[in-house]
């Protein structure tokens, strides 16, 4: 097993082999293994790669430009800070305070989805990778989705929306 690493932010992070990683505890996960990475990503221009190099949202364990090796999971130590946060929320257990334009929302419908937002008065583009390989969903009512969708207005009469991905 590889060694913890202290992140710049003070966390230690342990890498942990994929298929012993916490979330095969849960109930309608236990037994099963991680799914191979596909054999073969789709092809990108060179000028595409260099830029996808560029994490928008990196996480604050890799900025000291430790990462774990393949077949391994980065896995934040639970420390006594987090317990003292927990206060009572499953919710917000554990979870550092936000502080940067990510976020991860679930709605009581079951769908759970990430944000990346910034605010602003004008902007000539978007860009994003998405990951296409055919997703496993455990029933028909079930579907994965990985796309780019850009807002503008409040979700009220003035929403506009544009939206390009990929759904199974």
């Amino acid at each position: 097993p590889s060694r913890p690493f202290r992140s710049a932010d003070g966390d230690i992070i342990h890498c942990v082999p994929a298929h012993l990683q916490p979330a095969f505890d849960h109930p309608t996960l236990r037994g099963q293994k991680p799914e191979a990475e596909p054999e073969e990503r789709p092809k990108i221009s060179a000028d595409a790669a260099e830029e996808e190099g560029d994490a928008v949202f990196p996480q604050a364990w890799s900025d000291g430009g430790e990462s774990c090796p393949g077949g391994t999971v980065p896995i934040r130590r639970t420390t006594e800070s987090d317990l003292r946060r927990y206060s009572g929320s499953l919710r917000r257990y554990g979870m550092k305070p936000r502080a940067s334009g990510v976020r991860r929302d679930s709605t009581s419908d079951g769908h759970e989805h990430a944000v990346g937002y910034v605010t602003g008065d004008q902007f000539y583009g978007a860009k994003a990778s998405l990951n296409v390989w055919p997703a496993r969903v455990a029933s028909a009512a079930e579907f994965s989705l990985s796309q780019i969708w850009v807002i503008s207005g409040t979700f009220g009469n003035d929403l506009n929306t544009i939206e390009a991905g990929w759904q199974r």
